[in-house]
């Protein structure tokens, strides 16, 4: 597989946008891991393989929900909105303060 390609749930996605359809995937975890996957589903309840399954969807929430606010901000600094280095720095200090 080529670096310009990323192997997905059910998915594989070229840089430029869809390519196909995947019918499994296979992934490998070190040893350690795998003892703490299912030590993590133990706990849980679950099986490790649902465990998995449900930290790949969450990841890939956040990672969309993240995607989308860099493409609003880059959207946003191409129009001109945007605010100067020390209101920022004013902002994530108030932030970090509450």
């Amino acid at each position: 597989m080529g670096r310009s390609q990323i192997r997905g749930l059910g998915t594989i996605w070229h840089k430029r946008g869809f390519f196909g359809t995947l019918k499994a995937m296979e992934v490998h975890f070190t040893p350690e891991q795998q003892a703490q996957l299912a030590q993590i589903a133990t706990k849980a309840g679950m099986l490790p393989e649902r465990l998995v399954t449900n930290v790949v969807a969450r990841y890939l929430d956040e990672e969309a929900h993240f995607l989308a606010a860099v493409e609003k901000g880059i959207a946003a600094a191409e129009c001109g909105e945007f605010i100067e280095e020390e209101e920022m720095d004013a902002r994530l200090e108030a932030m970090f303060k509450a």
